[in-house]
């Protein structure tokens, strides 16, 4: 700790500092079982229109500019830099030294500057924290990250969208955030960072979960927010990676992260034990969840703040996290996705050509009532199953995965998490056992000569019969009571996906874009 004016700075206390200043600074409460519940205020998820990148010579020409990734004048970061520099010196900060990758040869060093004890104790749980001990004077960041949540910009002179920002300069190596409470923005701008550096390396950055089977057999995660990455990968049987983000390079696969960030709503003890015990120990920052305000019991349950509920926990909180956050080349590839339309298989084998196609497409369904203004399910397409974070063209991503699945000759899977007999208020969601029980299948080998049938729409193999799921599950048409009604679904989803993937049609190669649906 180091005095500066009025203000403090303290140098990476550990999690137990950390708390204690938390609390002491009225930032969070103590629930019941040693977690510390914060409130984010009004923004309770990511603020996808307020993040830009910075148009400047060194990176410009390789940067996917659009809606995503906004262009930002150097000279406006300039005075804003300056103003948010201004700010923090008359706040307390706390500096945290890290290490993103858990790969050595590709780790990158994180300096996070807050002016808040329990973002600063976000960042040490997510990730690594430097080499206990070390001198923060001899640390030498290669990016670091100025947060400053409670400083505002004013659009009209700083050239921001609104008083929310996260602004990335690759060439000076800094991201300035102000105006959001929300953790989460500090998580992915660091992986925005990693989605840019990485594929430059022939290393394929990837929004995913991993694990590893008894076997030694690694399989990877691809999904959205709400398809079970996190809960499917957090298997007792298996040995965890990490739940969102990895690195594929010649080495094999590595976590990027130290802890997991995952949605708390609705968790359950019986589907999600490994993740539900999280809730209840010292170490958990729990954003937006509710809790009773005398016993300090947590309801998971209430959405009355947001449906986006979070929780952040170390790794090592889940008693079959790997150690080393790292496994060998991957075997399996697994693409969730929740289709609320009620079209899509449980379960189906994909070709690699196949695999690129949805990987491309990035498909998934939001349902009504868990966005305002969404009354029925609605098809959300993200390119690479992460497309706010992806700093390069989508092409990139794609043909380095091409290139590693046939490489090492990857089995890959569509899973469908979402509805079965109808769409969303009409069928019903996809029981997470039987969805555990098609993926166990599939990774330890019993799904290789199973029975298939071509879906005459999306032209993938679906699985048609799997130890422990009902053979009308696994059916999709036939659980509709109207087949012409699935077929006008699945015809309609079709057109979708052809009018989303225009985009990427010229730079892919024709074995991809045969991949499509036919509507």
């Amino acid at each position: 700790m180091s005095a500066h004016a009025t203000s403090q700075v303290y140098d990476n206390l550990e999690t137990p500092a950390l708390y204690e200043h938390a609390l002491r600074r009225q930032e969070g409460q103590l629930a019941q079982g040693g977690a510390l519940v914060v409130r984010t205020g009004q923004h309770t998820g990511r603020s996808p229109n307020d993040k830009f990148i910075v148009k400047e010579p060194s990176s410009e020409a390789r940067i996917w500019w659009g809606k995503i990734n906004q262009p930002f004048e150097p000279a406006s970061f300039d005075a804003l830099h300056r103003r948010v520099l201004a700010y923090l010196q008359g706040q307390d900060r706390f500096i945290q030294d890290c290490v993103v990758g858990a790969d050595p040869h590709y780790a990158r060093r994180i300096r996070v500057i807050t002016e808040t004890a329990w973002h600063s104790l976000f960042a040490r749980t997510m990730f690594a924290p430097a080499a206990r001990g070390h001198d923060a004077a001899a640390f030498v960041p290669q990016f670091t990250v100025l947060h400053a949540p409670n400083f505002h910009a004013e659009p009209e002179r700083d050239g921001t969208r609104s008083p929310a920002f996260v602004i990335i300069h690759f060439a000076k190596q800094l991201i300035l955030i102000g105006g959001t409470s929300y953790a989460g923005e500090i998580k992915k701008s660091i992986f925005t960072i990693m989605n840019y550096l990485l594929p430059l390396e022939h290393v394929l950055s990837m929004h995913c979960a991993a694990n590893i089977g008894p076997g030694g057999a690694v399989a990877i995660f691809f999904g959205l927010s709400g398809t079970g990455k996190t809960s499917l990968s957090a298997d007792s049987r298996r040995t965890l990676i990490g739940d969102d983000e990895h690195g594929w390079s010649d080495r094999g696969v590595f976590n990027f992260e130290g802890g997991c960030y995952a949605k708390m709503i609705r968790l359950s003890p019986k589907a999600e034990p490994e993740i539900f015990a999280t809730t209840r120990q010292f170490g958990t920052v729990l954003e937006n969840v509710a809790m009773h305000p005398v016993t300090r019991e947590l309801d998971l349950d209430d959405e009355q703040l947001t449906e986006n509920t979070r929780g952040a926990y170390p790794l090592t909180l889940i008693p079959n996290a790997a150690p080393e956050r790292a496994g060998g080349q991957p075997q399996h590839v697994v693409m969730l996705t929740c289709d609320a339309f009620g079209v899509l298989p449980p379960i189906a084998k994909l070709t690699p050509a196949q695999a690129m196609y949805h990987f491309l497409s990035g498909y998934t369904a939001k349902v009504a009532g868990t966005e305002k203004g969404v009354t029925e399910p609605k098809a959300t397409f993200s390119a690479c199953f992460g497309a706010p974070f992806m700093a390069l063209k989508p092409g990139v991503y794609a043909e380095l995965l091409g290139e590693k699945i046939a490489a090492g000759h990857v089995s890959c899977w569509l899973v469908n998490t979402g509805w079965i007999g109808g769409p969303y208020g009409v069928g019903s969601r996809i029981k997470i056992g039987y969805t555990r029980a098609m993926v166990e299948a599939a990774l330890n080998g019993q799904l290789d000569k199973a029975p298939t049938a071509c879906h005459p729409v999306f032209g993938i193999e679906a699985i048609t019969r799997c130890p422990g799921v009902p053979e009308e599950v696994l059916n999709p048409r036939a659980a509709w009571k109207d087949p012409n009604a699935y077929d006008a679904k699945a015809a309609d989803l079709a057109r979708q996906f052809q009018a989303n993937f225009i985009q990427f049609a010229e730079g892919v190669p024709s074995d991809v874009r045969a991949a499509a649906p036919r509507a």
